[in-house]
């Protein structure tokens, strides 16, 4: 029995994973607001009557977190609480006869590249006409900005490819026409995301073409920062560095993840390149942009590693002071080339091996904050909790970096705006400032 009225064309779309699967909820919710659906983000209301679940099937976790969401609504819909529910995205492109099976209650699977098919389902149409526009969840001032899809990249560890299918370059015209719309409505920051930005344009421009987009991009009136996530390091194009030499709104970032270090762990992982030559490409890329940030990827305990080559990672981390750095434990995934090897890392050591590497990244980042102390910065101010303004500096991407921390009490800033700040003192990941003119 229902226990309370349902809005008939209510839509509650819930997103899980990363940040390219918030791109693509935003599109969903943009043709379903065109439609004359109401639609809302991860309502907390539960008064809709439909529910569209974009799942994430990368690793354990994620798989988990998916599948325990799915259940919830499932359940909610035996209870009466909802009309229909839908599942969309990576989870449900990797594994959707099993989910049919075990979760038949779900009133459609549907794939990464379905849209078109979800929206019929919905009887809505899909609008040709509404290509870059999309309802942002993010606060408007930065969004995120997908400039591919898929990847043709051979990761041995990587499930991407089974999910999201091969590399396809959106065209520059389009990605300007979402830019423009997207500045028109006061987007500030474009971050931009790909499985591999560095493949930009191989597809369709037969040269990488990265560097010709981000000189497009930053001709856009109103977009004041452009972000680079998720650059490959193996055929890394170096002409990207002399655009963000020249064009001030492009920031002196870049998100490279790398993986590992030693020769034999990237040879089993398919990464196409060597310790030299990674250390090489590192030290090129500060050569050429001196204040750059770099943020780095890793991953403990893939089949086969050492102590040695565990010892081997500290190292580097320890010599290369990378600006910001994540780790990952080893996710043994069905159907990728790692799936052959034997997952023989333990989770306490891959765990252990983990905690090593970030309790060294901890200090660096200390270290490196310290020098911050003084100094002033451009800051674009992303919201206010308790007694602060939370802003970030160009070197920092939400939700994974440093932020900056303004005392309401003395300093007054908007939401959305830049303003400079002086560090006054510095933590491991926080910074804390006062406005300066």
């Amino acid at each position: 029995m229902k226990t309370k009225t349902l809005k008939k064309n209510k839509v509650n779309v819930i997103t899980l994973g990363c940040s390219k699967n918030i791109v693509d909820s935003e599109v969903l919710m943009g043709q379903l607001k065109a439609n004359n659906f109401e639609v809302e983000h991860e309502s907390k209301q539960d008064d809709s009557s439909i529910v569209i679940i974009n799942t994430c099937g990368f690793i354990d976790n994620a798989k988990q977190e998916s599948i325990d969401t799915i259940i919830r609504y499932a359940d909610a819909k035996k209870a009466g609480l909802v009309d229909k529910v839908y599942v969309t995205g990576c989870l449900s492109e990797r594994y959707r006869p099993e989910l049919e099976k075990e979760i038949p209650t779900i009133d459609g699977y549907f794939g990464t590249r379905e849209l078109p098919r979800l929206l019929k389902t919905l009887k809505a149409d899909y609008k040709h006409e509404l290509v870059g526009e999309r309802l942002l969840t993010t606060p408007h001032h930065y969004s995120y900005f997908k400039i591919s899809e898929g990847c043709d990249r051979p990761c041995s560890f990587c499930a991407i490819p089974l999910m999201r299918g091969t590399h396809i370059s959106k065209t520059i015209e389009d990605l300007v026409k979402e830019a423009k719309h997207l500045a028109k409505n006061g987007t500030k920051e474009l971050m931009l995301i790909a499985q591999d930005l560095t493949y930009y344009g191989l597809d369709i421009y037969k040269k990488r073409n990265l560097s010709e987009l981000l000189k497009h991009l930053s001709d856009v009136e109103g977009i004041e920062w452009i972000r680079l996530h998720y650059a490959f390091p193996s055929g890394f194009p170096m002409d990207v560095l002399d655009v963000m030499n020249e064009r001030k709104n492009i920031c002196n970032y870049l998100d490279m993840p790398l993986q590992h270090i030693t020769d034999n762990m990237l040879k089993s992982m398919r990464r196409g390149t060597t310790k030299q030559k990674t250390i090489d490409l590192v030290k090129e890329i500060r050569n050429k942009v001196p204040d750059i940030a770099i943020r780095t990827t890793l991953i403990a305990g893939y089949p086969g590693e050492t102590e040695k080559d565990h010892q081997e990672m500290l190292e580097w981390v320890q010599q290369t002071r990378f600006d910001r750095l994540g780790i990952f434990d080893y996710s043994h995934e069905e159907n990728t080339h790692a799936y052959l090897l034997k997952d023989n890392v333990p989770l306490k050591t891959k765990q252990e091996r983990a905690e090593a590497v970030m309790a060294i990244q901890n200090g660096i980042s200390f270290d490196l904050n310290q020098q911050k102390q003084g100094k002033i910065f451009k800051v674009l101010f992303d919201k206010k909790e308790g007694e602060y303004f939370i802003g970030r500096t160009e070197f920092d991407s939400p939700e994974v970096d440093n932020e900056v921390l303004v005392k309401a009490s003395k300093d007054f800033v908007r939401v959305g705006d830049f303003s400079n700040v002086k560090i006054t003192s510095a933590e491991d990941y926080d910074l804390y400032g006062e406005l300066v003119e």
